[in-house]
């Protein structure tokens, strides 16, 4: 079906300019859009910051105060680093409060932790992608965590098998914002950037979407407000389970 009128907001450009262009894949972030990012890191990061300090109180308040994490709450404020950043930026961030880590030892102790840790779904996902499937899209996995732990948690969701593409910031792609990630998924796909979505829910996310020529999508299972994604987004959604009404509403693709 033929695109009406969609813009992308902070852009200034109509999406509708591309012509007949209908959405044929969706490539999704990880943590904070298929996993709701709170629920789901908030308490792993407690317990890995009283591992790393010793349970010394000064070190673990000045290393989750750094990290942006509230240790009342068991949450991340809306500019922590955590959000976007690869484990890697987060290994020298750490080390950086706790000079005498060696990094390459902490970036293998955090992917491994981090591979165990019970994720909680934003929605239901094995249905959702069942569903996204049936209907003939590709998809894809961009994330900046690393690819191994990345794999573990779609493995332990039972929904590895619905993605033509993972990579995370560590697979040869880069990582987010950079669009590497999203070209290699078109490269995988034989896809045209106008006929995918990027999903996610911080500002790199939707950068990397922008950048690689994407329609994108902002979802608020993550710690990032409304206003905070709308200037980079098409739309700016609850959590991922709105995609395909939107996508109906917009013409975009018969569901």
């Amino acid at each position: 079906m033929l695109i009406d009128t969609v813009l992308r907001a902070g852009s200034g450009v109509n999406a509708s300019t591309r012509g007949k262009d209908v959405i044929k894949g969706i490539i999704f972030d990880k943590d904070g859009t298929l996993f709701d990012f709170n629920a789901t890191w908030g308490a792993w990061t407690r317990g890995m910051l009283a591992a790393e300090t010793g349970g010394d109180p000064v070190l673990f308040a000045r290393l989750a105060d750094a990290l942006g994490y509230e240790v009342e709450t068991a949450t991340f404020r809306p500019e922590s680093m955590v959000i976007a950043s690869t484990a890697g930026e987060l290994a020298l961030a750490i080390k950086a409060v706790l000079p005498d880590l060696d990094t390459d030892a902490l970036l293998s102790r955090m992917n491994a932790a981090a591979a165990t840790v019970t994720q909680v779904e934003a929605v239901p996902l094995r249905d959702y992608f069942t569903q996204l499937r049936d209907a003939g899209l590709r998809l894809g996995i961009a994330t900046n965590d690393a690819e191994m732990p990345a794999r573990a948690h779609l493995e332990r969701a039972c929904i590895t098998q619905y993605f033509d593409f993972i990579a995370g910031y560590d697979s040869g792609h880069g990582g987010k914002p950079a669009p590497g990630q999203l070209h290699a998924f078109c490269a995988k796909t034989g896809l045209k950037p106008a006929d995918c979505l990027m999903v996610g829910d911080s500002t790199h996310d939707l950068h990397a979407g922008q950048a690689a020529g994407m329609r994108t999508v902002g979802v608020l299972t993550g710690p990032a407000p409304r206003a905070e994604l709308a200037p980079f987004a098409d739309v700016v959604l609850p959590d991922i389970g709105a995609i395909p009404d939107w996508l109906k509403s917009e013409s975009l693709i018969a569901l």
